[in-house]
C-alpha cells in the first residue's frame, strides 16, 4: 500500500471525529482506521479510498465556508437542504453530493 494523499489522522481531526466515527463514515473497521493510521496508509480498497477523496472534498470545501467548529456544525446538524438529514448521515449513506451543493450555495451566498 502505498502512502496516502489522505492522511486519516488529520481528515479526523478536521472533522473532530472518533476513529470509531470516521470507520463508520468509511464503511470499515475502528482496527482498519487505527491501523491506517499508525502505519500512515490509507484503505487498499478503492471505494474506500473514494470515500476518503469525497470526505477531504467536503473539508476543503467546508473550511473555505465555515470555521472548523463551523462545518463539524454544519456536519451534525439535520437540514432542510439534506432532507432534514445530516451530513454525517450522509456520508455514511455514501451521498456526497447533496452536501456539497449545499456547501457550494453556502460559499456563493456569502458574497465571495
Amino acid at each position: 500500500a502505498s502512502k496516502t494523499p489522505y492522511n486519516l489522522s488529520e481528515i479526523r481531526q478536521q472533522l473532530d471525529i472518533s476513529q470509531e466515527q470516521l470507520s463508520r463514515l468509511l464503511r470499515v473497521s475502528a482496527k482498519t482506521v487505527s491501523r491506517c493510521e499508525k502505519e500512515n496508509k490509507q484503505p487498499r480498497d478503492l471505494e474506500q479510498r473514494q470515500r476518503l477523496a469525497k470526505l477531504q472534498e467536503i473539508i476543503d470545501l467546508g473550511q473555505r465556508v465555515y470555521t472548523p467548529a463551523g462545518l463539524k456544525e454544519f456536519l451534525s446538524t439535520p437540514l432542510p437542504a439534506l432532507s432534514s438529514r445530516t451530513g454525517f448521515d450522509l456520508i455514511q449513506l455514501g451521498e456526497y453530493e447533496p452536501i456539497l451543493s449545499a456547501l457550494v450555495a453556502d460559499f456563493e451566498g456569502t458574497g465571495f
